[in-house]
C-alpha cells in the first residue's frame, strides 16, 4: 500500500528530531536468593511464632483480597522503610517505600498504616518480626526490606511480606537494580504484594501514553506523551507542530500506533520508543481513525471513511495487506479485539443510532449487544475477556461504564460533562480516561485530566500529568 511519496513521509519525523523513550531496564531477580531465604524464612516463621511470643500462630485462613466481590473495605497494612547501610542506602530504601506505598494505596485496596504509629522500630531483616506489636495497631500485612550495594551505582533489594495475625511469611524476593530501575524494582515488588494478596496480577509495572495539550480550545496544540503509571519518568514524544491522536501500544510495549495529521492528512503512525523512529503504515484514501494492535501484535484494526461511509479494515504489518471487514451504508468505527482474537466489538449508527456491535474477527455474525437509552461509543474489550468498556452518552451526560460482552449486566461508573476513552488495566480490574470540563465562549477555562476507576466505580483517582490530557492507553506489563 505504500508509494515514494509514503517513503519520503516516513523520513519526515513529526518533532524537531527524533525523541525515544525506552522502559527502563527490568530489575535482574535474583531467584535462587529467593528461593533460599523462602526456605529460611518459612522455617524461621514457624520458629518464631511457636517460641518468640511464647505462643503457637492462631489458626487463620489465608491473607486474601477478594476482588471479584465488589466493594472492600482496604487492608490495614504497615509498610516500614527498607533499611540500609550509609546514605545512599537509605536514600533509596526510602523511595523504595514511598513508591510502594503510594501504589498499595492508590488501588483503593491497602491502607497504609501511618509510620508514627509503628511500635517495633528494630525490625531486623533475617528474622520474624514481634507480631503482637504490629497486632496492637491493626496491620494486617507487614512489608518491610533492605538496600544494599554490592557494587558503585548497584543496588540489592529485598523485600518480605508477611500475615501478621497467621504469624506467617507470604512471600519475597531479590532484586539488583541500577538507579534508573529503582522505580520499576518498586513496581515490581508492589506488584508481587497485590497478586499474593488478591491471586492477581498487579497493573503498577506499566506506562500510560496519552495526548498532552495546550492552549484554548478552539487552537489546541497535541503531542504524545508517555509516562509511568503513576505519572513519573514522563516524557514528550512529539512537538505539538502536528495533529496526533488515539495513541495505542503494541502487546510487547515498544510501539505506539496512532493516527496524525501531516499537512492535513491524516496518516497512521507506528513510533518505535526504543529508537525514537516513526513510520507511516499506508497511503488510505478519505479518512482514517482509531488504529489499534491486535492482541498478538501482527496486525492494526481502524476504521476508514470513504464517500459518507466508514468502515473497519486490517492491515497485515508483514505484508501490508489491507482486509475490508464491513461493508454498509453506515459508520463503523472504535474497532478493537477480544483478547484472543476471536471477536471485534466496535460501535456503529447501521441501526439508526450510535450502538456497540460485536462480530467475528472475519467480520461475519453481527450481532448488536447495547439496548440502554442514549448513545454508545469507545468499546475496548478488557483483557480477561469478562466486560467491553465504553462511553455512553444520555442526556446530555457522558459516562464511562462497562457490560459483559453479550451486553448484559451493563454498570455505569464515572460521569461528567465530557468523560471518554477508556483503557483498561492489564489485570482488567481498573480503567483510564479522561474527563473534560466546559471551556467559556472564547474556548478558555476548560480542563481536561486522566483519571482512573476500579471495577466498583468508588475508587476514582486523578493521574497527574504536566499539561491537560485526553486519550489515554494502559500497556501491558513491562517486560
Amino acid at each position: 500500500m505504500t508509494d515514494s511519496s509514503d517513503a519520503a513521509l516516513a523520513a519526515v519525523p513529526l518533532s524537531s528530531e527524533p525523541v525515544t523513550a525506552p522502559r527502563p531496564p527490568r530489575p535482574t531477580v535474583d531467584v535462587s536468593m529467593s528461593r533460599r531465604d523462602l526456605a529460611r524464612l518459612s522455617l524461621a516463621g514457624l520458629v518464631g511464632a511457636a517460641g518468640v511470643g511464647g505462643f503457637a500462630a492462631p489458626a487463620r485462613s489465608e491473607l486474601r483480597i477478594d476482588i471479584t466481590q465488589g466493594r472492600v473495605d482496604p487492608l490495614p497494612v504497615a509498610i516500614a522503610d527498607f533499611k540500609g547501610e550509609g546514605v545512599e542506602a537509605t536514600r533509596v530504601g526510602r523511595t523504595m517505600t514511598e513508591i510502594i506505598s503510594s501504589n498499595l494505596e492508590r488501588s483503593g485496596l491497602f491502607k497504609p498504616i501511618n509510620p508514627k504509629a509503628f511500635i517495633q522500630s528494630d525490625l531486623d531483616f533475617d528474622t520474624p518480626p514481634r507480631f503482637g506489636d504490629w497486632r496492637q495497631i491493626s496491620a494486617q500485612a507487614l512489608v518491610h526490606g533492605r538496600v544494599t550495594i554490592p557494587s558503585p551505582g548497584q543496588y540489592r533489594i529485598e523485600f518480605r511480606l508477611w500475615d501478621v495475625f497467621a504469624e506467617q511469611y507470604m512471600t519475597g524476593t531479590s532484586l539488583t537494580a541500577i538507579e534508573e530501575s529503582l522505580r520499576r524494582a518498586a513496581h515490581i515488588v508492589s506488584d508481587m504484594i497485590y497478586k499474593r494478596i488478591t491471586g492477581e496480577d498487579g497493573y503498577f509495572d506499566t506506562r500510560f501514553v496519552y495526548i498532552a495539550e495546550s492552549g484554548p480550545q478552539n487552537r489546541r496544540k497535541k503531542q504524545l506523551a508517555i509516562m509511568d503509571q503513576d505519572g513519573a519518568n514522563h516524557k514528550f514524544l512529539t512537538d505539538g507542530n502536528t495533529l496526533v491522536l488515539t495513541p495505542r501500544f503494541s502487546p510487547t510495549v515498544q510501539e505506539i500506533t496512532y493516527l496524525a495529521y501531516y499537512q492535513n492528512r491524516p496518516r497512521v503512525y507506528i513510533f518505535n520508543l526504543d529508537s525514537g523512529q516513526q513510520e507511516v503504515l499506508g497511503d488510505f484514501p478519505g479518512m482514517t481513525f482509531a488504529p489499534r494492535f491486535s492482541p498478538d501484535g501482527n496486525r492494526v484494526i481502524m476504521s476508514l471513511a470513504k464517500d459518507g461511509v466508514t468502515d473497519i479494515h486490517t492491515m497485515d504489518l508483514r505484508t501490508r495487506r489491507v482486509a475490508q471487514l464491513t461493508n454498509t451504508r453506515s459508520i463503523d468505527t472504535s474497532p478493537t479485539y477480544a483478547p484472543d482474537a476471536s471477536q471485534i466489538v466496535f460501535n456503529s449508527d447501521r441501526g439508526g443510532s450510535q450502538q456497540l456491535y460485536t462480530m467475528a474477527a472475519d467480520g461475519s455474525n453481527v450481532k448488536r449487544i447495547s439496548f440502554g437509552d442514549g448513545r454508545y461509543a469507545t468499546p475496548v474489550w478488557s483483557p480477561r475477556g469478562d466486560l467491553i468498556a465504553f462511553t455512553k452518552i444520555t442526556g446530555g451526560t457522558f459516562h464511562i461504564g462497562v457490560m459483559r460482552p453479550d451486553g448484559s449486566g451493563e454498570r455505569l461508573l464515572s460521569q461528567g460533562f465530557l468523560v471518554e476513552a477508556p483503557s483498561w488495566s492489564p489485570n482488567g480490574r481498573v480503567l483510564v480516561y479522561f474527563k473534560q470540563t466546559p471551556s467559556d465562549r472564547s474556548g478558555r477555562g476548560g480542563t481536561s485530566k486522566l483519571y482512573t476507576i476500579d471495577l466498583t466505580g468508588y475508587n476514582e483517582r486523578e493521574v497527574i500529568t504536566p499539561l491537560d490530557a485526553s486519550d489515554p492507553a494502559w500497556s501491558p506489563l513491562l517486560r
